[in-house]
C-alpha cells in the first residue's frame, strides 16, 4: 500500500504520525540492494523469534540496513530541518497538510518531489 506522503518527500503518513522516506538520492541499484537487505533482516527476525535465538544480530541488522536507506540515524536532507520520524503530524509544521492529505499514491508536485521522481 503507498502512503501519502509529505510535499517535501521527506515522510510517509501512517494513521497520523510520520515515518521518514528513503534518501531519494541513493543510485537505484544501491536502494535495491538495501530493500533486499531489510527484507532479508527483518526474515531473519521473525526467524530468531520463533527459535529463541540470534534476535540482537537479527535487529541489528534491520537497523544498520534503515541507517543506510537514510530511514534512520542522520537526516539526508542538507537544510537544517529538525528530524520528525515518528512524530505525531498535528503537532508538527505538517499538521495542516496531514488534516487533509493526497489520496494514497497521488505526491503533490513540489520542487522536491518532482527531483525524486526525476531521479526514479
Amino acid at each position: 500500500m503507498k502512503y501519502p506522503t509529505t510535499p517535501d518527500g521527506r515522510y510517509f503518513l501512517v494513521k497520523g504520525r510520520l515515518w521518514r522516506t528513503s534518501n531519494p538520492d541513493l543510485p537505484p541499484e544501491r536502494r535495491d540492494a538495501l530493500v533486499h537487505e531489510l527484507m532479508s533482516a527483518r526474515s531473519a527476525v521473525r526467524t530468531a523469534l520463533k527459535s529463541g535465538s540470534g534476535l540482537p544480530e537479527a535487529r541489528a541488522r534491520v537497523n544498520a540496513a534503515k541507517i543506510a536507506l537514510g530511514e534512520r540515524g542522520p537526516v539526508w536532507w542538507t537544510d537544517g530541518s529538525p528530524d520528525l520520524n515518528r512524530h505525531l503530524a498535528k503537532n508538527t509544521p505538517y499538521a495542516e497538510w496531514a488534516a487533509n492529505p493526497p489520496p494514497p499514491g497521488v505526491e503533490e508536485e513540489t520542487p522536491e518531489a518532482s527531483r525524486r521522481r526525476d531521479h526514479a
